[in-house]
């Protein structure tokens, strides 16, 4: 149930971070009364937070020895 939970949390960490990076870089200009759009602050939190899922995500791929 928790490896179920990590996956889900580090996929939409994954998903944010990625729209909060192009919404920093200003890639994607939507919502267009956003406060993030072209702020370079946005960039590094959407990597940081993406950075993140994939280690929640590469944690719950790893095999657990059965006993």
């Amino acid at each position: 149930m928790l490896r179920i939970i990590m996956q889900v949390f580090g996929t939409a960490l994954v998903l944010v971070g990625g729209l909060w990076t192009l919404q920093g870089l200003g890639l994607v200009m939507w919502p267009a009364e956003s406060f993030m759009l072209g702020q370079d602050s946005w960039a590094v939190y959407g990597g940081i937070a993406m950075a993140v899922g994939l280690v929640l995500l590469w944690l719950t791929r790893r095999r657990i020895p059965r006993r």
